[in-house]
C-alpha cells in the first residue's frame, strides 16, 4: 500500500533519528560490552534474541502489528550492563527477526531505529537520576527502583508512540485515538513484561541459574496474551479458511479509505465474489468436499492479489477483495478475470475433480461510494447482475441499483396500486399479412400513475421483479386478458392473447397450474393463449425453465420465443424448446429498409423459421415501407404502429368498426 506523504517523512526522520542517537550510545559506552561480560548477562543476550523470534500477532484497527518479550530482557541488559549492551543486543535481534521473517528493507531500519531511539530515553532518565548500573556491588539498589521504573516507563511510552505515530499517519486515524486505545492494549502484555526486568536484573546479580528460571514466569505472560490474542483472532478471522471475516474487512476497508486519495482514472476497489455450483457440490458430496472447496478456493485468492491487498471470507461461498493501491477500473477488471481463471481450476478433492466458477461485482471509490457500506452495497449489486446475466465480471452502474431511496418509494407505490387497481392492460393488435385479418393482439401492462401519468413497462417492470411483485403482477395481466377475450367473444371477435413472462415467473413451478385455473375460470381455450418468453430467461435455470414450459405446453397454451436475434439467441433453443412461433427482434425489422444487412438478416430467419414449421411475427413494424418489406420476405404476422399503437379493449372493439374486415388501411408512424 503506497504510504502517505506525512507517513513516508515521519519514517524517514525516525530512521535517521535512530541511527544517530545508536552511533551516539555507543559512542558513550564503548567500553560497556566489555566491562559487564558475564554468563548471566550472556543469558540475558540470549532469552532477548530468542523472545524477539517469538512475537505473538495483534490486529489493532486494520493493522496487523507485533508483542514480544525481548524488550523485557534488553531493558534488565540496560540496569545490568548499560546501553550499549543492551542497544546492541535489541538491534541484533530486532534485525535478525525482521529479516527472518523477509520485512521489507524500510521497516527493518524502522523498527531498529524506534528500540534505538526507546533505549536512548530510558538511559537519559537513568544516567540523569541514577549511576545504574553500579560499578561495584548490585547493578542497583533499592533506593534506585523508583528512578529504574520511571526509565521503564520511558521505554515504553517512547516505543509506543513511535508506532502509534506511523499507523495513525498510515491510516490516517487520530493520534490521540489512536494512543488512547493501544495504550491499554499493549500495557498489558509489554508494560507486565517490562515490570519483571529488575527482578531479572537480581537473578543477574546472584547466578546465571535464576536467570534461566525467569524466563518460565516471562513464558507464562507470554502464552497468557498469546492465548488472549488468539480468542480475538478468532473473531475476527473466518475459522474455515483462515481469512478475514466480515468485521475486519469492515475495519481494514475503513483504513485504507482513510488514507486514499483521489487520483483521476485511479481509486480504491471494493470486489464481492461469489461462487457458481457451490451448492450443489454440498448438496452431492456433502459439506467436507464443500470445505475443502471453499480452502482451496481462500488459498487461490490469496495468490492472486498483490501485496497489501486484502481477501476476506464473508459468510458461505462469498468472497471479498480489497485493492488497497491506487487501482484503474481496467486494471480492476483484469485482476479479477486473473481471480475467476484460478478460481475455475479443477479442485482434487479425495480422487474427485471438482469444478467451480464464480462471479464478481466491483465497486470503485471514490466514483461508486464514499464509506464502507455504500462501497460493499454496490458491489453485491454488480456481482447480482453478473450472477444472474452469467456475465462473470460487471462494474457497478447506477442502472444497476434497484434500491435507492426512489426506487424504493416507486417500490410501495407499486404495491399499492396492485392492490388499487391503478395497473392496466392494452392491447396491441397483430395482423396476418397474406389477408389483413386481425387474428391476435399482444398484452402490455401500464400504469396509471398518480403524479407522474401513464407509465409504459420499461419504467416499473425491472422494479416488480427486483421486488417480488411481479408474480401478482403477472397473474393480474392474465386475469384481465382473459376475461377481455371472454368480452369480446360476447362481440363476435374471435382474437387470440399474447403475454409477456419474466425470468421469475418461468422459475415458478406453480404457474401451469395457475394459468390453468384461470383458462378454465373465465372458459378460454388454451389454444388461444400465447406466452412470450426470451431466451436470457431460459439461460437462468435451464432445467427448472424448461420443466416449466414443457407443463404449459402440455396444456395448449402456444409458446412464443421473443427478441429472436439478440442477446442468449441459440438454434439449439428452437430444437429443444416447446416453441410454435418466433418473433423478430424490432432491432432488425425497423432497419430493413434502410440497411441490407438486416433485411437479409430478417429474411434468413423467416425462411429458416417456416422451415422448422414456426409461425414468424415481426415487431416494431414503423412504416409502409417496412410492411411490405415483411410481406415480401414471406413473414406470416406483424404489429407496430404501421397497425396501431396499444389499445384499451373498449377502444380497440372501435378501431375494428372502423377499420373493417378488408386489409390493413397503413399509416406512417407519428
Amino acid at each position: 500500500m503506497r504510504l502517505p506523504r506525512s507517513a513516508q517523512i515521519y519514517i524517514a526522520l525516525v530512521c535517521l533519528a535512530g541511527t544517530a542517537l545508536a552511533g551516539l550510545l555507543g559512542a558513550l559506552d564503548a567500553r560497556g560490552l566489555a566491562e559487564h561480560a558475564s554468563p548471566a548477562v550472556a543469558a540475558l543476550v540470549v532469552l532477548a534474541i530468542v523472545g524477539e523470534f517469538v512475537p505473538i500477532r495483534v490486529f489493532r484497527r486494520s493493522a496487523e502489528g507485533e508483542l514480544t518479550v525481548s524488550s523485557a530482557f534488553a531493558f534488565a541488559l540496560l540496569l545490568a550492563a548499560g546501553p550499549a549492551t543492551a542497544l546492541a543486543t535489541i538491534l541484533v535481534a530486532s534485525v535478525a527477526a525482521d529479516l527472518h521473517l523477509r520485512k521489507p528493507f524500510i521497516r527493518v531500519w524502522f523498527n531498529g531505529a524506534q528500540y534505538a531511539i526507546a533505549m536512548a530515553m530510558a538511559w537519559a532518565v537513568l544516567h540523569r537520576l541514577t549511576d545504574v548500573p553500579h560499578a561495584t556491588g548490585p547493578s542497583f539498589l533499592p533506593a534506585d527502583l523508583p528512578w529504574v521504573m520511571i526509565a521503564a516507563l520511558a521505554f515504553f511510552l517512547t516505543n509506543a508512540l513511535l508506532v502509534a505515530l506511523v499507523l495513525a499517519l498510515a491510516q490516517g486515524f487520530s493520534v490521540r485515538d489512536y494512543l488512547r486505545e493501544d495504550l491499554v492494549f499493549v500495557a498489558g502484555a509489554a508494560g507486565m513484561a517490562l515490570a519483571l526486568a529488575p527482578l531479572a536484573v537480581l537473578a543477574v546479580d546472584f547466578s546465571v541459574l535464576l536467570v534461566v528460571t525467569l524466563a518460565l514466569p516471562l513464558a507464562a505472560v507470554w502464552r497468557g496474551a498469546r492465548q488472549a490474542l488468539e480468542l480475538e483472532h478468532h473473531s475476527l478471522h473466518d475459522s474455515l479458511t483462515g481469512l478475514p471475516n466480515r468485521s475486519l474487512l469492515r475495519s481494514r476497508i475503513e483504513g485504507a479509505l482513510a488514507t486514499a486519495s483521489v487520483q483521476e482514472g485511479r481509486g480504491l476497489i471494493v470486489m464481492l465474489l461469489d461462487l457458481d455450483h457451490f451448492k450443489e457440490i454440498n448438496d452431492t458430496l456433502g459439506h467436507g468436499h464443500g470445505d475443502h472447496v471453499l480452502t482451496e478456493v481462500a488459498g487461490r485468492l490469496a495468490a492472486s492479489l498483490r501485496e497489501g491487498d486484502v481477501v476476506a471470507r464473508l459468510g458461505g461461498d462469498e468472497f471479498a477483495l480489497l485493492l488497497t493501491e491506487d487501482t484503474t477500473q481496467a486494471e480492476a477488471v483484469a485482476l479479477a478475470r486473473r481471480v475467476l481463471d484460478a478460481v475455475s481450476e479443477p479442485v482434487d478433492v479425495e480422487g474427485v475433480t471438482l469444478r467451480v466458477g464464480g462471479s464478481i461485482g466491483i465497486a470503485v471509490w471514490p466514483e461508486h461510494g464514499t464509506d464502507v457500506d455504500t462501497l460493499l452495497r454496490r458491489a453485491d449489486i454488480a456481482m447480482y447482475v453478473a450472477k444472474s446475466g452469467r456475465t462473470g465480471i460487471e462494474l457497478y452502474h447506477p442502472d444497476q441499483d434497484r434500491h435507492t431511496p426512489a426506487r424504493l418509494s416507486l417500490a410501495g407505490e407499486l404495491r399499492q396500486a396492485l392492490d388499487q387497481r391503478d395497473l392496466l392492460v392494452q392491447y396491441q393488435p397483430q395482423s396476418d399479412m397474406v389477408n389483413g385479418r386481425i387474428v391476435g393482439v399482444e398484452a402490455l401492462v401500464r400504469w396509471r400513475h398518480r403524479e407522474r401519468g401513464l407509465l409504459g413497462p420499461d419504467e416499473f417492470v425491472g422494479l416488480a421483479e427486483s421486488t417480488g411483485l411481479i408474480a401478482p403482477m403477472t397473474l393480474m395481466v392474465l386475469d384481465a386478458s382473459l376475461a377481455q377475450l371472454r368480452s369480446w367473444d360476447r362481440l363476435g371477435l374471435d382474437l387470440n392473447m399474447a403475454i409477456n413472462l419474466s425470468t421469475r415467473n418461468l422459475l415458478d413451478r406453480d404457474l401451469p397450474d395457475q394459468i390453468h385455473q384461470r383458462l378454465r375460470a373465465h372458459a378460454i381455450p388454451a389454444a388461444r393463449l400465447e406466452i412470450e418468453i426470451t431466451e436470457s430467461m431460459v439461460a437462468a435455470d435451464p432445467d427448472r425453465v424448461s420443466t416449466v414450459l414443457r407443463r404449459i405446453h402440455a396444456l395448449g397454451v402456444r409458446i412464443t420465443l421473443d427478441d429472436f436475434g439478440t442477446g442468449y439467441s441459440s438454434l439449439a433453443n428452437l430444437r429443444d424448446l416447446p416453441v410454435q412461433r418466433l418473433k423478430v427482434d424490432r432491432s432488425f425489422v425497423s432497419g430493413m429498409v434502410a440497411g441490407h444487412q438486416d433485411a437479409v438478416i430478417v429474411a434468413s430467419t423467416i425462411d429458416m423459421a417456416q422451415r422448422l414449421g414456426l409461425t414468424v411475427v415481426a415487431e416494431g413494424v414503423e412504416d409502409a415501407g417496412t410492411w411490405e418489406a415483411l410481406r415480401v420476405a414471406g413473414c406470416d404476422l406483424a404489429q407496430g404502429y404501421a397497425l396501431s399503437p396499444a389499445l384499451d379493449g373498449d377502444a380497440l372493439v372501435g378501431w375494428l368498426r372502423r377499420r373493417g374486415t378488408g386489409h390493413p388501411e397503413l399509416r406512417e408512424a407519428a
